[in-house]
């Protein structure tokens, strides 16, 4: 064995020694999980898939098919594409291989086209967080739902490569999938009736500061419920909140938008968004709602929020707190054009083993 691959070997045993005995992050470090008990969660300290028990519920998916009406669908995922709007770096590199890909075969001269797609598969897009997403690092390491450590749940494959988020994969909560009543507060009509923003806008302001009418509070929620007529959230609800963000890109649009149309709507979405603050995603969780959704990358105010220097808080107050999971570029336009306020919302996470989240393209049927 040369020299070299052995001092190699032991380069590589110390660094594993050193991961092993510290696996906080250089950066910010916050104990708050830990002091104040954010684990086990309500589903016991083996579960793996959060808010997504709802779906055992039988009351709960009577309740979501209770609200249809019309017996009418709309599809609310938005179109993957490689102009459309993603979260820095992230992108969709979509090509066909072979042109046909394979063929031609028997009699029939039978041929078949493949795509390979390059992307941050669960994080594109309109895009669901699994419980692999989002964590806090703490003085003990990097803290997932359910009290889980990032580093001790990842698997490894040869040469120590991280092949998956092992028990924090988006699997889990794809097994159960989610069929709730699902609601969609329209916070621009909503800031119109209030006088905060002008009958011609279609979108709420991106905030900059606490206070601002781009940040949507516990109880503008309230506010919204009634000014809606809707029933009281309740337990097992899915809670979906329009912008007018969206609109930059939304579904009736896309397909026929110039690339400087694409262009303008991904420099938008860079800037930072309208969305949840801290307080009403407190508020949901105390409704034990199952899912919050937006047509947003976050669905989190940002920059501005209601508190200074916290990096989009309702992922980690919802997600990682309490397995509330989120799902972030959703066409609400669409619902919201169709005059619909309340709708089964029915939709699964891909089985995707050990990742983080999932692409998809959810069902209203209101």
């Amino acid at each position: 064995m040369r020299a070299s691959i052995v001092v190699a070997g032991i380069a590589a045993g110390c660094l594993a020694i050193g991961w092993a005995l510290s696996q906080t992050m250089q950066g910010p470090v916050s104990d708050k999980p830990l002091t104040e008990k954010w684990a086990p969660s309500k589903w016991g300290a083996d579960d793996k898939a959060g808010s997504a028990n709802h779906t055992k519920n039988p009351a709960n998916v009577k309740r979501a098919l209770a609200v249809v009406k019309q017996f009418k669908v709309i599809t609310i995922g938005k179109y993957y594409h490689r102009e459309m709007p993603a979260f820095g770096a992230r992108g969709w590199q979509l090509t066909i291989p072979g042109t046909p890909t394979g063929g031609p075969f028997g009699k029939n001269a039978l041929v078949y086209h493949d795509e390979l797609v390059t992307t941050e598969i669960g994080q594109i897009g309109t895009q669901f967080d699994g419980p692999g997403h989002i964590g806090v690092n703490t003085s003990k390491g990097v803290f997932m739902y359910n009290g889980r450590m990032a580093f001790d749940s990842y698997e490894h494959g040869a040469g120590g490569r991280v092949l998956g988020m092992g028990p924090l994969g988006v699997e889990h909560p794809g097994e159960l999938g989610f069929v709730c009543r699902g609601v969609v507060l329209d916070a621009v009509a909503y800031r119109k009736s209030q006088g905060k923003l002008a009958p011609s806008e279609e979108m709420l302001p991106i905030p900059k500061k606490a206070g601002d009418p781009g940040i949507v509070t516990a109880d503008d929620v309230k506010g919204m419920v009634k000014a809606q007529g809707l029933e009281e959230i309740q337990a097992g609800d899915c809670v979906f909140l329009h912008t007018g963000q969206g609109n930059s890109w939304s579904n009736d649009n896309y397909k026929t938008m110039t690339a400087d149309q694409r262009k303008a709507a991904r420099d938008l979405f860079a800037v930072g968004e309208p969305g949840f603050g801290v307080s009403a995603c407190h508020y949901m969780s105390s409704r034990d709602i199952a899912l919050t959704g937006g047509d947003t990358s976050a669905n989190d105010a940002q920059p501005g929020g209601e508190e200074d220097d916290y990096a989009v808080p309702c992922h980690t107050e919802s997600q990682t707190r309490y397995g509330l999971w989120n799902i972030e570029n959703i066409d609400t336009k669409s619902l919201v054009s169709a005059g619909v306020k309340e709708f089964a919302f029915i939709w699964a996470p891909l089985r995707m083993v050990g990742a983080t989240g999932s692409p998809g393209n959810p069902i209203a049927i209101y």
